[in-house]
């Protein structure tokens, strides 16, 4: 039996820039399934993402989403892209399975973790402030910078790394500082200071989108600190969960998550397209 794609709709054109279609899984012209596939709004033209990959249960256990994953690259490999993602649940196990038998790695992760009611004291000698005007000039140059080295060295061309981090910023943060919804702290312990965090807050939860150790005062707990500082803040603005991302490869932040009894909701794969 062969398994194909079949186009079950136009190739579409969206106002982000990005493409997608949708293809059926056909076994000798027979329908067994769906593969979305797009190309990344994040990352650009040159990734594309499986959206979506289903197989009807009756066709399932017999290699159809392999098959249909693997004619999916090639598809992206026709637009011109040198990458593949998606994003698993952290409870499909099948389809970590598959991706991981493909060749997909581990790129980063979503975790979440759901909070109590009373917010956490800080420890003795801590306390934050907010940012500064002139401090959050000085942390969006180096932020910006430092957030587009990490996807350079995790493959992207660097020209694409720093188009994303520039586009990322403006689209979080408009307003700089006045951004409606985003907190921006100053860790400060024993008068010096320690640390950043960068919290949204975001419809039915809060979220980490950068916390920075300063390089002086690292292996000190301060990172802990910093958490704990972002469950409060969380807490406080009533939002009942806070979720976070880290990429693969972080060992520290990936122990201290866990050690604070944060959660992978989701996992974030990627592959060179050769």
């Amino acid at each position: 039996m062969t398994t194909t794609l079949r186009p079950a709709e136009p190739l579409r054109q969206h106002p982000d820039g990005t493409r997608s279609r949708r293809y059926a899984v056909c076994v000798n012209s027979r329908p067994v399934g769906e593969v979305h596939l797009g190309t990344s709004p994040s990352l650009g033209d040159s990734v594309a993402r499986i959206i979506e990959l289903r197989i009807a249960e009756p066709d399932r256990r017999r290699g159809r989403g392999t098959v249909a994953a693997l004619a999916a690259e090639e598809v992206a490999r026709g637009w011109g892209c040198a990458q593949m993602e998606t994003a698993v649940p952290a409870a499909a196990e099948t389809a970590l399975r598959l991706f991981g038998a493909l060749g997909y790695t581990p790129r980063n992760r979503g975790m979440e973790k759901r909070l109590g009611a009373a917010p956490p004291a800080l420890p003795p000698g801590s306390h934050a402030r907010p940012m500064t005007e002139a401090e959050f000039e000085v942390w969006r140059a180096t932020e910006g910078e430092r957030y587009a080295r990490s996807w350079i060295e995790r493959g992207l061309p660097e020209a694409a790394a720093r188009a994303k981090a520039a586009a990322d910023h403006a689209r979080l943060l408009p307003h700089g500082l006045a951004t409606d919804g985003v907190l921006f702290s100053v860790l400060e312990h024993a008068g010096d200071r320690v640390g950043t965090l960068w919290l949204a807050l975001e419809e039915g939860r809060a979220f980490v989108f950068d916390v920075e150790t300063d390089a002086a005062h690292r292996g000190r707990g301060h990172g802990r600190t910093l958490m704990l500082l972002a469950e409060r803040q969380a807490i406080e603005a009533g939002r009942p969960v806070l979720g976070l991302n880290v990429f693969a490869g972080n060992t520290p932040a990936e122990r201290l998550y866990a050690s604070l009894g944060y959660e992978t909701v989701t996992h974030f794969l990627t592959k060179p397209l050769l």
